[in-house]
């Protein structure tokens, strides 16, 4: 028996984007759902349980933002935002409020795909019930039962908060984690708008893993959003 297609809705007012997302998506083998409004994406969420939504934000009933929300309340695999609100601001409420990753119009189908394979891997790793015991990106690796960090094969010294930030970007790796997330999840949540400790200490990573500190590799910034841990 035929394995199902991976499943991908599109909660999108524009019919002339979806128009274009339709053979590139069937193209590489993707079943494509689509939606022109909020209240009809939440609906085609519950009855098809898609492998990724993709979501404008300006929707004409609801708020890309209360659709997130909504969406958060039971669903648990990737969203993707697509979106022309390109401020900071709207790129980190929504990402807060519950996306995996910000794609701004006008986009590039290559970009979208891209993000899209991150997302979909990184939805597969959350459904399996075992994690893998080590991360290796290019000459790094994580090593998640140990806590220990190797490069090019040697031990690097690392301290458990250095260690714990890692971790949480590459568990996470290709897609964007906002300061407030990664200051919630490392420091705790009376710490989440303090994100000098955040400029620190991944200035301290960078020295210790990059090449090239000044054009980071792996540990890659997000201006004025947050981080993202690249892989290759």
């Amino acid at each position: 028996m035929s394995q199902p297609l991976t499943s991908i809705l599109v909660i999108e007012d524009e019919l002339p984007i979806r128009r274009f997302l339709r053979p590139a998506f069937e193209g590489a083998g993707y079943r494509l759902i689509e939606a022109q409004t909020g209240a009809e994406g939440l609906l085609q969420a519950t009855q098809s349980n898609p492998d990724v939504v993709i979501l404008d934000l300006g929707l004409p009933d609801l708020d890309g933002l209360e659709v997130i929300r909504r969406l958060r309340e039971w669903f648990h695999r990737p969203i993707i935002i697509l979106s022309a609100r390109g401020q900071e601001t709207d790129k980190v409420k929504a990402l807060d409020a519950g996306a995996d990753d910000y794609v701004q119009k006008p986009f590039s189908v290559g970009e979208l795909m891209a993000r899209l394979r991150v997302a979909l891997r990184h939805g597969a790793a959350g459904d399996s019930p075992t994690e893998s015991t080590s991360i290796v990106a290019g000459d790094l690796t994580i090593d998640l039962v140990r806590r220990e960090v190797r490069r090019k094969g040697e031990l690097v010294h690392v301290t458990p908060l250095e260690y714990k930030l890692l971790a949480t970007l590459a568990r996470h790796a290709g897609l964007v984690l906002t300061h407030r997330q990664l200051l919630k999840e490392v420091w705790g949540p009376g710490h989440a708008e303090e994100s000098h400790y955040l400029r620190l200490f991944m200035h301290q990573l960078r020295q210790k893993l990059e090449d090239n500190p000044a054009r980071p590799r792996h540990l890659i910034t997000e201006a004025g959003v947050g981080y993202r841990f690249r892989m290759e």
